[in-house]
C-alpha cells in the first residue's frame, strides 16, 4: 500500500496527487488537518514535511514532491 501524507491547498502535494490521477495509481492520502495522521508522519518521517511518501510493500519512504513523482513513474 502507498500512503501519501498531505496538506490542504498545498501545491507541492497537488503535484503528486496530480501525477497520482494521471497514472491511476491507488493511495491512501493522510492529511495533516487530522492530528492522528500528524502524529504518524512525525513516528515514520520525523519531520512536519509534507508531502510524504510510504511504499509499504518496497520499504520506501521519502520527501520531495519532484523525487515523489520520479518515483511514481518509475514503479
Amino acid at each position: 500500500m502507498i500512503i501519501l501524507y498531505t496538506k490542504t491547498m498545498c501545491p507541492y502535494c497537488r503535484k503528486v496527487l496530480d501525477k497520482v490521477a494521471e497514472l491511476g495509481i491507488t493511495i491512501d492520502e493522510r492529511n495533516m488537518a487530522d492530528q492522528k495522521n500528524l502524529a504518524e508522519l512525525m513516528e515514520k518521517g520525523g519531520k512536519r514535511q509534507v508531502p510524504f511518501l510510504v511504499d509499504e510493500e518496497r520499504g520506501v519512504s521519502m520527501y520531495e514532491s519532484d523525487d515523489i513523482v520520479e518515483y511514481l513513474e518509475q514503479r
